[in-house]
């Protein structure tokens, strides 16, 4: 309880913060004048820019934690994240083709629309390619082919593109970015986001049974099958929306779990609110820094910032796992 708390009040003041930065800062007394409508100028700056850009960072960030805690529960393993059944990869695909193709721009509710139908249309596929009762390491592997199978879409989405200005706007999309988003694609990508996460929390008792093996759980009355498909069902539709909306933000999933999972043990179902917690402010801090730094051109993406801080962090995680793993080598 006392980590989770510490960890609510630190998504708070990144969130605060996040409402004051921006082109210009903004001190604590301008920001209750412009809520309680004192400076419409500020006003319109901070509730119709800054306070969604600050929504969706939280719901993202909290969704790519909880998602990666839920899949590193249900697979048992350390290294999973939410692009592991490959809904992400989907999700890009699907927004891609809508950009590329000039059906709709990067701010289009048609955007988040593509998104979300090329996840949950991913795990119809994963399914379908394993089968229902398929054991986890075939959907793993079902999962590597349909992201590899969607990353070798959007790279034809790319290259088919019918002029370079919608190549490039794919490109930035791409990169992962929370700027210029609306309290639109907040309504429209927050039931999913919320639904998943809910349907993902629901499993958290079952994740602690699993974490003994399947036919432990299944001896102890844990219905395995339903609970993988639920699983992947909820981060289907969070990650999903989640991207369709943010594009492509990395490491998010992985990297949150294992900041908090030290202090809370290896309990899965006890790393799922921290975890989400966690995720927030990552993606809260992430956003701030490309903010703050200046940059000649184009401000930095989001999604770069977490790829830079991800991938050594992953890198270290593959380091010691295969420590570990030599350690119980017999010599």
């Amino acid at each position: 309880m006392g980590l989770n708390l510490l960890l609510a009040v630190i998504v708070a003041a990144l969130a605060l913060a996040s409402l004051m930065v921006g082109a210009t800062v903004t001190s604590p007394p301008a920001l209750l004048a412009a809520f309680s409508g004192a400076d419409e100028r500020l006003a319109l700056i901070v509730t119709e820019i800054r306070l969604p850009r600050t929504l969706l960072a939280v719901l993202i960030g909290g969704c790519l934690g909880l998602a990666g805690a839920v899949l590193q529960g249900l697979v048992r393993n350390p290294l999973a994240s939410p692009s592991l059944f490959g809904a992400p990869s989907a999700a890009a695909l699907g927004a891609v083709i809508v950009i590329s193709s000039g059906v709709a721009g990067a701010l289009s509710f048609a955007l988040p629309v593509a998104g979300m139908a090329g996840a949950l249309a991913s795990v119809g596929a994963l399914f379908l390619i394993a089968g229902r009762g398929a054991p986890i390491i075939v959907l793993l592997l079902a999962g590597v082919v349909l992201s590899s199978f969607a990353a070798a879409g959007t790279s034809l989405a790319l290259n088919l593109a019918p002029n370079p200005f919608a190549a490039l706007e794919v490109a930035f999309w791409l990169l992962g970015s929370l700027e210029d988003r609306s309290f639109q694609h907040v309504a429209m990508t927050a039931p999913f986001i919320v639904g998943g996460g809910l349907l993902m929390a629901s499993q958290a008792k079952a994740l602690r049974v699993l974490s003994l093996g399947e036919e432990a759980a299944q001896s102890l009355g844990v219905a395995v099958r339903r609970v993988r498909l639920l699983c992947v069902i909820g981060v289907a539709a969070s990650v999903g929306a989640s991207v369709s909306v943010a594009g492509t933000i990395g490491f998010i999933g992985l990297v949150a779990p294992h900041l908090v999972r030290p202090l809370v043990g290896y309990d899965p179902s006890r790393t799922l609110l921290p975890a989400t917690l966690a995720g927030a402010a990552l993606l809260l801090a992430a956003d701030l820094l490309v903010r703050l730094v200046p940059t000649s051109g184009s401000p930095i993406k989001v999604g770069v910032v977490t790829a830079l801080i991800g991938a050594p962090f992953f890198l270290a995680l593959v380091l010691r796992e295969r420590r570990a793993l030599a350690g119980r080598l017999p010599s």
